[in-house]
């Protein structure tokens, strides 16, 4: 049995040897957080799929039929936009969770002492239950049009883990903020709602090099989300959906900066959160 001794001012590594020690918790927070959600919703898992579907059919309207976007490649379009929708919906889902899950959990961290930065994390990784249910309707979609994966398909792992990143970075540094400010978390649920629309979720980020060029495909690219979206696309259409190298990576690199400064910020204000709430 091991032994843990808390003492005042634990160093950073200390710090990240506690998260693997305390990992049965994080399991515990997100098999929660899963039971909880499918509980308490009347229809279970199928309100997981038919949220995405419902966005597509209004995504490929609005941005198929009223603005006349184009597809990739020979892609459907109805195909391509739920091949974004899937990571948009689970980057939103992880979003809302993390930013509101210190708050809800005042009880424990007033009361027992254990990386705080497990609660945000585990809020997120339960994302991944609607996103796993959502590849079975993809599945659908694919035979339906008879669409087949490739081998691109392989790398669907790595773009899913960036998805997570892309939500962990700016989720950390909202739930922190909520901590202090309640009210702030209606202001991102306003900010979600346009960001659905000024993401490439319901066309494809190519639209953008077309109409403003390569600075404003760059400039654009500075959203997370494009990177991850457009890496979606090209794991599960294969060469209908090319993956353009530089916005990718101006994608990855802002993903990073926000997980550091996320990281950066919670773990300097995770130290009054049991005084503050």
């Amino acid at each position: 049995m091991s032994e843990l001794i808390i003492e005042a001012g634990r160093s950073e590594g200390q710090y990240w040897r506690d998260l693997w020690r305390y990992r049965e918790l994080f399991y515990v927070l997100a098999w929660r957080d899963v039971t909880v959600r499918y509980k308490q919703t009347s229809i279970g898992v199928i309100w997981a799929l038919l949220v995405p579907l419902v966005n597509t059919v209004l995504q490929t309207f609005i941005f198929r039929k009223l603005a006349h976007m184009n597809s990739v490649g020979n892609a459907p379009y109805a195909l391509m936009v739920f091949a974004g929708t899937m990571p948009w919906l689970f980057f939103s889902g992880s979003l809302s969770g993390a930013m509101q899950s210190v708050t809800q959990n005042t009880n424990l961290i007033s009361k027992i002492y254990f990386p705080r930065l497990i609660i945000p994390a585990g809020a997120v990784v339960t994302a991944l239950a609607d996103l796993g249910i959502q590849f079975f309707l993809l599945a659908g979609m694919m035979a339906f049009f008879h669409v087949w994966p490739t081998w691109h398909l392989l790398f669907l792992p790595f773009f899913v883990l960036l998805a997570f990143g892309a939500a962990l970075g700016p989720g950390l540094f909202l739930t922190s903020l909520i901590v202090k400010y309640r009210d702030f978390r209606f202001v991102i649920g306003f900010l979600m709602q346009v960001g659905a629309y000024i993401t490439p979720v319901g066309y494809a980020s190519s639209a953008i090099r077309d109409r403003f060029g390569e600075l404003g495909l760059a400039i654009y690219s500075l959203n997370p989300m494009v990177g991850v979206i457009d890496g979606f696309r090209w794991a599960i259409l294969g060469a209908d959906a090319p993956l353009d190298p530089l916005p990718f990576l101006i994608s990855v690199t802002t993903t990073a900066a926000f997980m550091f400064f996320g990281i950066w910020y919670f773990r300097r204000m995770e130290r009054s959160f049991a005084d503050i709430i």
